[in-house]
């Protein structure tokens, strides 16, 4: 290995240091509670090293929600290709299913997630242009996937004919994503006053939004 492969090693190396300490004080205390001396104390280098590999705690953030989206790219990748589907209706299920397992399994990715879905950060400055392309690629990704059973389902008969796949990928994509966000902040909520459990809670809205999409002929056969 050449002296430059070797120092290209080492910062690699150092910057995914500082991402995983960034991940624990995140995680921990909260984006907007973490500060960038945080990270360097958890990480063991001064401030300044770490502004040498990230513009700040926004790129960090990025960087996370980088390794979210693989984790949950990954996880549905699996189910997908290895699932035996009579149909994109049930791959569409499937998927839900998965995004639910992967919510339970990785909360804090799914947080991380969350709150760049539901907030304004993607309009922030400052973020370096590879970190953001590489995140929304990602995130559309899974939307592609989305989109692409939707294609199927109507081109096979199992979804309805007259739904425009891209912004029926959108609104599910929406609801799913509120659904999950109830079922992890009020889960003993809904248990205490509507005995309710939070996977009751996602498996009735996984079952509206099929019911929503599915053909009326899929839904006389069934």
């Amino acid at each position: 290995m050449g002296t430059q492969e070797r120092r290209q090693k080492e910062q690699e190396i150092r910057r995914n240091d500082i991402i995983e300490a960034a991940e624990k004080v995140f995680f921990e205390k909260g984006y907007y509670s973490a500060t960038m001396d945080d990270v360097a104390k958890a990480a063991e280098f001064s401030k300044r090293t770490v502004y040498i590999y990230f513009t700040g705690k926004e790129q960090i953030y990025f960087e996370i929600m980088i390794r979210g989206y693989r984790r949950l790219i990954g996880m549905l990748q699996e189910d997908l290709n290895n699932g035996d589907f009579a149909d994109a209706i049930e791959a569409i299920r499937r998927m839900g299913w998965t995004m639910y397992r992967f919510n339970r399994t990785f909360p804090d990715y799914f947080k991380a997630i969350m709150e760049y879905e539901t907030g304004e950060r993607d309009f922030q400055k400052g973020i370096p242009d590879a970190s953001q392309e590489e995140c929304y690629a990602l995130g559309e990704e899974i939307m592609g996937t989305l989109i692409g059973l939707l294609k199927k389902g109507i081109a096979e008969g199992s979804v309805r004919a007259d739904l425009d796949p891209v912004k029926t990928a959108l609104v599910s994509w929406a609801c799913i994503i509120g659904v999950f966000n109830t079922a992890s902040k009020k889960e003993k909520y809904m248990q205490s006053y509507y005995g309710a459990t939070a996977e009751e809670l996602v498996s009735e809205s996984i079952a509206l939004i099929i019911s929503s999409i599915q053909s009326g002929r899929e839904r006389k056969v069934q």
